[in-house]
């Protein structure tokens, strides 16, 4: 039985942003009922689409295979985890040579540290190589969706923006500055060292 008309819209979001991300919650007591990350703009996140060069990759599990992949955007960093329960993008990270441009589609999943910090990595449930300019489109396209974002911020209607106000004691106006200089890299350019690569176009679903 398909699932996919019950799947939550993949949300873009630059690395940046979402590692400040520390608050997840439930919309209803279902056991079953989806776990959101709460965006620091604004915006609840179940699943997670983003591209950028894959530089690092090992083979953590003791036992198992058990693979974090280090993903870098022009914000930050992204950690992916994959292991025996999400066998096709584990299967890619074992396959692929960094640096790769890469697309992830998954889900946020947040881990408290000894000290009371939230770590925030991606659980994949896909990871396709792609090519530059796909890398490109999605910068181009993340941060205008940030930019609506940051703009819907201070809307009382909105209630993932009143909720963010309430979690997060963090200046929004960053995460437009980010945008901007994410978008002022793309005419700069950044292109692997060996030019660039084949890839699958990203599905268009998100």
């Amino acid at each position: 039985m398909s699932q996919a008309p019950t799947r939550e819209v993949a949300r873009r979001v630059f690395a940046s942003e979402f590692n400040d991300a520390s608050h997840t919650f439930k919309e209803s007591e279902d056991e079953r009922a989806p776990v959101y990350l709460l965006l620091p703009t604004g915006e609840r996140a179940n699943r997670v689409f983003l591209v950028g060069t894959l530089t690092e990759k090992e083979d953590v599990g003791e036992d198992d295979e058990y693979w974090r992949g280090r993903i870098v955007d022009p914000t930050g960093t992204f950690f992916v985890y994959a292991g025996q329960y999400q066998p096709d993008a584990a299967s890619t990270l074992r396959e692929l040579e960094p640096p790769a441009y890469v697309a992830v589609v998954g889900k946020p999943r947040t881990y408290e540290t000894d000290d009371g910090s939230v770590n925030v990595s991606v659980r994949p449930e896909s990871i396709t190589a792609v090519d530059a300019t796909t890398r490109d489109r999605w910068v181009a396209e993340t941060a205008t969706r940030t930019l609506e974002r940051v703009a819907a911020f201070d809307d009382e209607g909105d209630e993932y923006a009143r909720m963010a106000r309430e979690q997060y004691d963090l200046p929004v106006e960053d995460y437009r500055e980010m945008a901007l200089t994410a978008l002022e890299g793309l005419d700069e350019g950044d292109e692997l060292g060996d030019g660039e690569q084949d890839g699958a176009d990203v599905p268009a679903e998100h």
